[in-house]
């Protein structure tokens, strides 16, 4: 086999030639790939006995891919959404190898034929009006951080941008004229324009003034004056939440990340009367038809759409129980 065609040098080629010089993927979805192989080959390494820049292609057949991803699962407590991700950047990375090393091109039929798995698909989770005050109200104002944290948390329940959308924000994403806004760019880099309520535009006002950042500097830094992380995002969510489940107790049920501040400012659009096609637009959603999972999770709708038909004519009757003896004879 030359060279050129081993695992070390296809996944390195994959990596380099595909996914940065010809797709342009996103930095998260290369730090996604980048995770799946690494985790991997650990788990390679820690079975197989070998080092990563030992392992072949044959070494990854779906028996050894399929135990992987159990090990994601039942190991690493990964949900099955998790596990289908990993299994589409292996996916990914098996088209290119049928490309580019036909000799395992029935290796990768075999991998690329391994299935994604169904889980339930349950309705999202958002927060109703009295636990986004009470999540507002958490941040301590007398603190520097806390008046960041307030002015990013009612950016993101009022604008519902992504994770990755509000903690990479500059100073110079939000523009505060007459016609307040905040530009981001989503996915498949597409940027879009978000109108700003009054209400949002005084309090980050007032943190941008306090903050004297450059254009290009974060809008929500943190204490080091760097972009905070994904990580650091929850954390401080985590942290407020437990001030806010004191006045709230509902809050302490929910499991809140920032995707669920999203979904709650899209049912809150829903509820004011707002069309799919403009909360599917506010939001970047590529489809109209993603925006459907907010009319399955608001009972309200549903209830008013039950209200609107009739009542079946159907009458009562009152319960008469078996005779007794024939009560008897169905026990045995």
């Amino acid at each position: 086999m030359s060279a050129a065609r081993t695992f070390p040098a296809l996944l390195e080629a994959f990596f380099t030639d595909r996914l940065i010089r010809q797709r342009q993927v996103s930095p998260h979805t290369l730090a996604s790939y980048r995770d799946t192989f690494c985790l991997l080959l650990a788990h390679a390494q820690r079975l197989l006995r070998k080092a990563p820049t030992d392992i072949n292609l044959g070494d990854l057949d779906t028996a050894f891919l399929g135990a992987f991803l159990d090990h994601l699962e039942h190991e690493r407590n990964n949900s099955a959404r998790s596990r289908n991700v990993r299994l589409a950047a292996i996916h990914s990375f098996f088209r290119y190898v049928a490309l580019h090393s036909p000799e395992h091109s029935a290796l990768a039929q075999r991998v690329l034929a391994m299935p994604s798995k169904r889980y339930v698909r349950r309705p999202v989770a958002f927060l109703n009006d009295a636990e986004v005050a009470a999540l507002l109200a958490a941040p301590e104002l007398s603190r520097w951080n806390g008046r960041r944290d307030r002015a990013m948390l009612l950016l993101a329940v009022q604008t519902g941008l992504r994770a990755a959308e509000l903690v990479g924000l500059r100073c110079e994403d939000i523009v505060l004229g007459p016609a307040a806004y905040v530009q981001c760019q989503g996915k498949g880099r597409k940027l879009r324009n978000t109108p700003l309520r009054k209400d949002t535009v005084a309090v980050v006002r007032a943190w941008l003034t306090e903050r004297e950042g450059h254009p290009s500097d974060p809008a929500f830094p943190t204490m080091s004056g760097t972009h905070l992380s994904h990580d650091g995002l929850q954390y401080l969510l985590n942290k407020h939440l437990a001030v806010a489940c004191r006045q709230c107790p509902s809050l302490a049920n929910k499991r809140v990340t920032p995707h669920v501040l999203r979904h709650t400012l899209a049912m809150d659009l829903l509820h004011h009367g707002v069309d799919r096609s403009v909360i599917a637009l506010w939001l970047g959603h590529e489809s109209v038809e993603t925006t459907a999972m907010y009319l399955q999770a608001d009972m309200h709708l549903k209830e008013q759409a039950l209200a609107k038909t009739d009542a079946a004519d159907v009458r009562g009757r009152r319960y008469k129980p078996d005779d007794h003896l024939l009560a008897f004879l169905k026990t045995l």
